[in-house]
């Protein structure tokens, strides 16, 4: 019996873009059965799953930075940190005590809120002109299970997934893991270190996904919208899913980001509540899946995560709402990005992605080092500010960039430049870096 046959409508299981209605590629009826570890892919290829798609991760080294961090702050070091794109801020007042009002009244369990995922879906109306269903809203615990949703949901062993290069280091690290292969494309300062529609359109074949992040992390650059409305026209002429990542809509210092549904509604979109809202811990996040892939991503969010707690839920309802105090956030912001921008030429950080949203620095050091890790754990160790090795997000070129993040208050990020203008005066300059051994 064919495998098709065997598998519910909506299932998690055989999430192929070509079993989509009117997707494109190869249908069903063009399909063959195919034995354990094999897979077909979308030009009709036959091959094993496990071939570049061996499931091994890298490490996020962020995470090895902030616990040596951790350690010396235990010990009685003074540490700042900018090595996450953490908030310093809380969640916004009234919800907390929203929060609080849930705790002495409400057992709570297993729910997702139908008000949070209606004023989900008057965000898009509001800020974007969109209208959508709020049934395509499907809440998540924050945007990195979205993630795994997206892909989950979409996309098959054996699918390529387009990214820049540098990028979020879960975007290649969530492909290997669901034995997507990523196609990982080199973007430098020509670029303004973006995915374009014309390096979108040379690839050759035609991956099934292309992730899209505008402000992108850890470079904070912003796709104009001309660029974003090629990007989705190069998409829907290949049959490439677009997935939107969006977490950092809302922290922009150029003009507002747009969003990838004013210009392909059949986008997969991500967001959460960890960036402009400043809900870290809460664990709250949302996709928009599109109407073909929402029964399949509804059954593997609900076998793989279940529901977004639901205390967060009640708490992320109110936040949407509680815009003053967070656009104070975004001017705090705003005036950190300042004060790095002019102070980081005078410490020879001189080349830079352009930080148009989000909250981080990508700075050039490749003058100073070949070896950004090294490079970030010294210079913790000396100075106690705590920032991200380049080669988390680009393990091509990364060697020789660092990234700072200015998601703190004012008063740290001046503390921070006070200490890296001596250190940064005290280091040796090197001709050719080279990788490390």
């Amino acid at each position: 019996m064919a495998r098709e046959a065997l598998t519910p409508q909506g299932a998690c299981a055989d999430p192929r873009p070509s079993a989509r209605a009117g997707a494109g590629g190869l249908p069903r009826a063009g399909r063959v059965a195919l034995a354990p570890g094999l897979v077909q892919n979308r030009a009709g290829t036959i091959g094993s799953s496990r071939a570049g798609m061996s499931g091994e991760i890298e490490p996020f080294h962020a995470i090895g930075i902030s616990r040596l961090a951790h350690r010396l702050k235990a010990e009685g070091r003074s540490v700042i940190h900018m090595e996450f794109g953490q908030p310093s801020t809380g969640a916004p007042r009234a919800a907390v005590e929203a929060a609080h009002r849930v705790l002495d009244t409400e057992a709570m369990g297993y729910w997702e809120s139908p008000a949070l995922r209606e004023r989900i879906a008057r965000h898009y109306l509001e800020a974007y002109g969109v209208r959508i269903d709020p049934d395509r809203v499907i809440l998540t615990c924050g945007a990195s299970p979205g993630l795994v949703l997206a892909l989950t949901s979409g996309f098959a062993p054996g699918d390529r997934v387009a990214m820049a290069r540098p990028g979020y280091v879960a975007y290649r690290n969530v492909a290997r893991a669901l034995h997507l292969e990523p196609v990982e494309i080199a973007c430098g300062p020509a670029e303004r270190f973006q995915l374009t529609a014309a390096a979108l359109r040379a690839l050759d074949p035609a991956p099934a996904a292309a992730i899209v992040a505008s402000p992108a992390n850890p470079t904070g650059t912003i796709i104009a919208p001309g660029e974003l409305a090629a990007i989705a026209g190069v998409c829907r002429e290949r049959n490439i899913r677009i997935v939107s990542d969006e977490i950092y809509h809302g922290l922009s210092y150029v003009g507002p980001a747009r969003s990838m549904l004013e210009f392909d509604p059949g986008a997969v979109v991500i967001n959460s509540f960890s960036k402009y809202f400043s809900m870290v811990g809460w664990r709250l996040g949302w996709i928009v899946a599109p109407p073909d892939l929402l029964a399949r991503a509804r059954a593997c969010v609900g076998n793989l995560f279940l529901t977004a707690p639901s205390l967060s839920q009640h708490a992320g309802l109110v936040a949407m709402d509680c815009a003053d105090e967070l656009q104070g956030h975004v001017e705090t912001y705003r005036r950190n990005r300042a004060l790095l921008l002019e102070a980081l030429p005078a410490l020879g950080l001189g080349s830079i992605a352009p930080p148009d949203g989000a909250f981080y620095v990508y700075a050039d050091v490749g003058h100073l080092t070949g070896d950004s890790l090294a490079f970030c754990e010294r210079l913790l160790r000396d100075t106690g500010v705590a920032t991200a090795p380049g080669v988390d997000f680009d393990p091509v070129d990364g060697r020789r960039f660092i990234r700072f993040s200015f998601a703190v208050s004012t008063a740290e990020v001046l503390e921070a430049l006070a200490r890296l203008k001596p250190w940064f005066a005290a280091q040796p300059r090197v001709t050719a870096p080279t990788a490390p051994a």
